[in-house]
């Protein structure tokens, strides 16, 4: 317990799925946490549950595609407790979409996952700048930023952006002697609520994606929180810039 005590965290996407898992570990750990997302009923609900864990949160409305609303999220935060010392860009969608996918879609996906990830890497690291303390930038890819499958070519394209993004960033606070930390996970599949929504209609899918994973079942969303503790933690003091892979061995076969 305590891994992380005495540190803020803001957790985008965190009413639900990984992002949540994410909240509440952090908060157990000691972190006081900004749970941000643009689901504010069920961004709330997890703030009560971290509160009757007898931690600490807020919750902060956040859209990741708004320039202006990274700026005011993170205000908030420091407002209420101070600083903030680790950013999770979490947030993210996932559409099927092939080759011939719609243009509006592909900049819908570009916009939430790669976009926002800019967006907030940038306002945390300007947050961050100034700070007595470490900080610590978590960006969450995915295995398809090394691979990809005919129906993710918008999804592949910008995790493999926020992969390149990550490492441009940690060399940018490295040269210029800033004391923060980015680094990226690359989660393979994992059960959440919506993806086992997809798995009951679809139980065949639920076979072959097992299949598909060498370590014989899939990941949960405690699996991926608890890479994002290390990283958060000061016990990753020497990581900058690497990729986290959490995917139950389907990249090395």
């Amino acid at each position: 317990m305590g891994r992380v005590s005495g540190k803020v965290a803001l957790v985008s996407g965190a009413a639900s799925g990984l992002g949540e898992a994410m909240a509440l570990l952090l908060a157990r750990e000691g972190a006081k946490v900004a749970v941000a997302d643009i689901a504010e009923e069920a961004g709330n609900s997890v703030v009560d549950r971290i509160a009757a864990a007898g931690g600490e949160a807020m919750f902060v409305r956040l859209d990741v595609t708004c320039e202006t609303g990274w700026d005011e999220a993170i205000a908030a935060v420091i407002a209420r407790y101070g600083k903030l010392t680790v950013l999770v860009n979490n947030a993210g969608i996932a559409p099927v979409g092939d080759i011939e996918m719609e243009f509006e879609l592909w900049r819908k996906v570009m916009s939430v996952n790669l976009d926002g990830t800019f967006l907030g890497t940038r306002a945390g690291v300007r947050a961050m700048r100034g700070n007595a303390e470490p900080g610590s930038i978590v960006n969450i890819s995915s295995v398809m930023a090394m691979t990809a499958s005919p129906t993710t070519a918008a999804y592949s394209a910008s995790k493999g952006g926020v992969r390149s993004l990550t490492k441009a960033a940690a060399l940018y606070c490295a040269t210029h002697k800033l004391p923060i930390r980015v680094n990226s996970i690359h989660p393979g599949m994992c059960v959440t609520p919506l993806v086992s929504g997809y798995f009951d209609a679809y139980p065949e899918a639920l076979e072959a994606q097992i299949a598909s994973h060498p370590i014989g079942h899939l990941g949960t969303a405690e699996d991926v929180a608890r890479g994002v503790l290390y990283l958060a933690s000061d016990e990753s003091g020497f990581v900058l810039g690497s990729e986290l892979v959490i995917d139950g061995g389907f990249l090395i076969q």
